[in-house]
């Protein structure tokens, strides 16, 4: 049993509360603009003004939101310092007139968000989660709770199910939610009672993705490993907003949690990190202080991003799908990601920080680099690099079974991850 004396203990607790607090990526920013809140930070309206005195600020967008600490001495030359992640995890997004009859039950139409380990979602009790607009026009957040279920076809029924699963992402991965005649219930009247909202007929739009609906859970020797959804990557956001809210007043930069929706899809949107989010943000924080193009180009020129996204430890039971020399594994420290092709935007100089944070924090790291015939993944770090010029090194908690409704991390790594982003922070 874990020791409740450990602060590995209040800090998976906290984890296990943040993510079970995201179902969505809209419930991601709005728990992050909550917690900030709580920090006395102040919400801004990107319609309106913004001041530029000293104190803690922060604005969402859709599901992505950025916060920031404005200290003292911010002057038009005054760089950032700036942790990236994404809020929105693969799943299944319900689709327009959702409600489907069939053979006495009740589905669900679903379409695939992103790249999930379909046979992970099999026989999970899920729930539809994300945010509803009214015939008024307002947004409301809500999920359902336990709702919908992928049931697997029995193994009387494909005998050679064992020897090789394939899922159809049409007619594999619908959910039933009842039992039913056509017409005997409607979906969005469930998701607008649960919404507050008389009749479905109120639901003018909506964007709503499954969750699973386990709790998190720490288990295995010495309750050293750490199951749950969407670690991918609400470890990295609950990790930067964590050691934001408690970083002593900065000086000398301005700390930045920046994080985005749709990662997942490639983060093209208005709300991604292809998209103008940050930079619109950066740009009006440099406004305020004064500066001018030449300022503020000095300023992004000292600037430093942490893009923290999860990476993979070595999976015992494929160790051949992983690099042969470099092999991230469990309780070894939090990941420096490298790309000779720039999937991550790791170069020397971010390779030397990364170094230096860990030290600071006492914790060891560990390289990640992809076997060279198994293609890499990307994050936000290249894009975020591209779009600002700002010097950006990719790191993450190494994890197992990335993609599936459940993922698995050791305590330690997720430790590691906030301590290292701790002393980035605090301007080491």
């Amino acid at each position: 049993m874990a020791d409740p004396h450990d602060p590995r203990t209040s800090h998976l607790d906290d984890l296990a509360a943040f993510v079970q607090a995201s179902p969505s990526s809209y419930h991601a920013a709005h728990e992050v603009a909550r917690r900030l809140g709580e920090a006395g930070s102040v919400a801004l309206d990107e319609g309106a003004p913004w001041p530029s005195t000293p104190g803690r600020y922060h604005v969402v967008r859709d599901g992505a939101v950025i916060g920031w600490t404005l200290p003292g001495d911010a002057g038009p030359e005054t760089p950032f310092r700036i942790v990236g992640s994404h809020t929105d995890s693969p799943g299944f997004m319900l689709k327009p007139q959702p409600t489907i009859a069939a053979h006495g039950w009740l589905q669900a139409g679903v379409e695939v968000y992103g790249g999930p380990l379909l046979n992970s979602w099999l026989d999970r009790e899920l729930e539809l989660a994300g945010r509803v607009v009214t015939d008024e026009g307002e947004e409301r957040l809500v999920r359902t709770g336990p709702l919908l279920r992928i049931p697997q076809l029995a193994i009387h029924l494909d005998r050679e199910v064992n020897s090789g699963l394939s899922l159809d992402r049409q007619r594999h991965t619908v959910p039933v939610f009842g039992a039913g005649a056509p017409g005997s219930a409607d979906l969005l009247a469930i998701v607008a009672e649960r919404a507050g909202l008389e009749g479905a007929g109120r639901i003018a739009g909506f964007d709503l993705l499954t969750a699973d609906t386990a709790a998190p859970a720490r288990f295995g020797l010495d309750d050293s490993l750490f199951a749950s959804g969407r670690l991918d990557n609400l470890s990295s956001v609950h990790a930067s907003v964590t050691a934001l809210v408690t970083a002593e007043s900065p000086s000398g930069f301005v700390p930045v949690i920046a994080a985005f929706d749709h990662e997942e899809l490639g983060s093209q949107s208005r709300s991604g990190a292809s998209g103008p989010f940050l930079e619109d943000v950066l740009r009006r924080i440099a406004a305020g202080l004064g500066a001018s193009p030449e300022s503020r180009a000095r300023a992004l020129a000292a600037s430093w991003c942490l893009s923290s996204d999860a990476g993979h430890a070595v999976h015992p039971n494929y160790p051949d799908r992983h690099d042969p020399v470099n092999r991230p594994v469990p309780g070894g420290g939090p990941l420096l990601k490298i790309n000779a092709n720039q999937r991550y935007a790791t170069d020397a100089h971010g390779a030397a920080l990364w170094n230096r944070l860990c030290a600071s924090a006492g914790v060891g790291y560990q390289e990640f680099v992809s076997n060279n015939a198994v293609p890499c993944g990307s994050t936000i770090g290249p894009l975020t690099a591209t779009r600002l010029g700002v010097r950006t090194v990719d790191v993450g908690a190494p994890l197992l079974s990335m993609h599936s409704a459940r993922e698995l991390a050791h305590v330690d790594d997720l430790m590691g991850l906030h301590g290292a982003i701790s002393a980035f922070y605090a301007g080491v």
